[in-house]
């Protein structure tokens, strides 16, 4: 029996199969985060297609948080009957949908939020943005935590059945997490055990928030891939216990950052045209020499994270793990789940170009996604257009 399409449970969550849509940006939402038909489209297809869980694009918990145009947003009540229609949408199709709840950090822009970019640490300009960010507060911290809890409550009001805090790829939990972003000396900072407040009182708010029988997951960085030392294996291992304790549902690994090493998160081809076709003309010029450099060092390698989740599956006893980066053929991931080294498969561009990618794998009409991990569709999102598979033909 294939392994990839048994049930499995995520604390008391069960998903009919092993697939996850992992959180991607859509550039579909409309310009205050609410939920359009183009999302609803995207994510009716998903539940059609059979994909066991869908993580929706990550969802700005506060107006500070923002970290793109036509981002979705669980910041508000307004937003709550659109969110709804999306959960009914999935549910409609026997799908299961968890929310991912996000916070920029400094990974933003004022022209995004209306403000400065604010993050644990002030230091120096980030190589894409050009921003230094405020040094957040006491007072800045606590109403951030709060605004975590505050979209785990609009979740269940939207009928979500579960939540995802993005502690990844730069953002802002991943900077509390990480010595390179936290260089705080306080009760924030400073210590392996103070970086882990911010994230552990992010999780007790939303514990506080929703149903107890609502898991709650995480997306961990287990390599930050910053010029200075952050996050690493080692240390994702000690966050992980920790969170294990905390009472954590499951853990999805992965790497990266937006503005320091965003090809370490989506490995492949780099297209430089189209990443540098939203620039300011100013831009350009530097973008495209930076963006060059990059080419042919991150070729995709499949399950790019795999390494890294053979480190962090034995910490984590019957808490499952999901393994995202570069997964594409059905035989390398039943048996990687054969092994025990995961527990479940997500992946992000592969459901972007195919969105009935998992039933076409259970029907045995292919053994593996069709994505050339052509990085088109991250340029496209990148620039605020839908995100949609740009390697066909006549695209």
């Amino acid at each position: 029996m294939s392994r990839l399409f048994s049930p499995a449970k995520i604390g008391h969550l069960e998903i009919k199969n092993r697939l996850v849509h992992s959180a991607t940006y859509e550039a579909m939402a409309g310009e205050n985060g609410e939920v359009t038909e183009h999302l609803l489209k995207r994510y009716t297809n998903l539940a059609k297609g059979e994909t066991g869980l869908i993580i929706p694009g990550y969802m700005h918990v506060h107006q500070s948080g923002k970290a793109m145009r036509r981002q979705t947003g669980i910041l508000s009540d307004h937003l709550i009957p659109g969110l709804k229609k999306l959960t009914t949408a999935i549910h409609d199709h026997d799908g299961k949908v968890v929310f991912q709840l996000a916070h920029a950090g400094r990974q933003t822009t004022r022209s995004v939020t209306g403000q400065v970019p604010m993050g644990p640490s002030s230091f120096d300009r980030d190589p894409v943005n050009f921003v230094k960010p405020k040094e957040m507060g006491e007072n800045d911290i606590q109403e951030v935590i709060r605004a975590f809890g505050n979209a785990a409550a609009r979740a269940v009001e939207a009928g979500a059945d579960g939540v995802q805090i993005h502690a990844a790829h730069g953002f802002l939990v991943n900077q509390f997490l990480s010595p390179f972003f936290n260089r705080r000396e306080d009760h924030w900072g400073g210590s392996d055990e103070n970086r882990f407040r911010f994230v552990e009182q992010v999780f007790r708010e939303i514990k506080g928030s929703i149903p107890n029988t609502m898991p709650i997951l995480i997306k961990l960085n287990t390599n930050d891939h910053t010029p200075g030392t952050g996050i690493g294996p080692e240390l994702a291992g000690f966050y992980a216990e920790k969170l294990v304790a905390l009472g954590i549902d499951a853990i999805e690994i992965s790497s990266g950052t937006a503005l320091y090493s965003f090809m370490n998160t989506c490995r492949g081809e780099v297209p430089v045209k189209e990443l540098c076709a939203g620039l300011p003309w100013w831009k350009r010029p530097v973008g495209r020499i930076m963006l060059n450099r990059l080419a042919g060092k991150h070729d995709l390698e499949e399950g790019y994270h795999l390494a890294a989740a053979r480190i962090i599956k034995p910490i984590l006893g019957n808490v499952p793990l999901i393994l995202v980066g570069g997964m594409r053929q059905v035989s390398h991931m039943e048996e990687i789940l054969r092994n025990g080294y995961v527990d479940f498969i997500s992946m992000s561009r592969p459901f972007i170009r195919e969105p009935f990618l998992a039933k076409r794998l259970k029907e045995g009409k292919s053994d593996r996604a069709s994505c050339v991990s052509c990085n088109k569709c991250l340029a496209a999102v990148v620039n605020a257009e839908p995100a949609k598979c740009r390697c066909r033909p006549g695209d």
